[in-house]
């Protein structure tokens, strides 16, 4: 059974850090496009960031310069930090894992709530 525990969210002030972390049970976890999503109340899941297995990174325009998305490959490991923290990345955020190959490997964290305010 695949599992994304995802952890490390919270409550934050404008300007601040968190870093957010995704253990994968994936036994081919390398091969895995992994992503961090985001949901607003009231708004659609939207994508943060993504990451390929070779290191190559997409990142949605509103968050270029401020969040860098990772992985470790050898501790199925995927880590969002987020700098630079406005009250618009308050969100759930979720994270995603996506086999290139087989349509249905297409797994989900649970989510894990980030809150932007003073």
């Amino acid at each position: 059974q695949v599992q994304l525990v995802e952890s490390g969210g919270g409550l934050v002030q404008p300007g601040g850090s968190l870093r957010l972390s995704c253990a994968a049970s994936l036994t081919t976890f390398n091969i895995y496009l992994m992503g961090w999503y985001r949901q607003a109340p009231g708004k659609q899941r939207e994508l943060v960031a993504r990451i390929r297995s070779g290191g190559e990174t997409i990142y949605a325009d509103s968050v270029k310069g401020r969040f860098t998305i990772s992985r470790d490959n050898a501790k199925n490991m995927v880590y969002l930090q987020m700098n630079s923290l406005k009250p618009e990345d308050t969100a759930v955020y979720y994270c995603n894992a996506d086999h290139p190959f087989v349509a249905y490997a297409d797994y989900w964290g649970q989510g894990t709530q980030v809150t932007v305010s003073s």
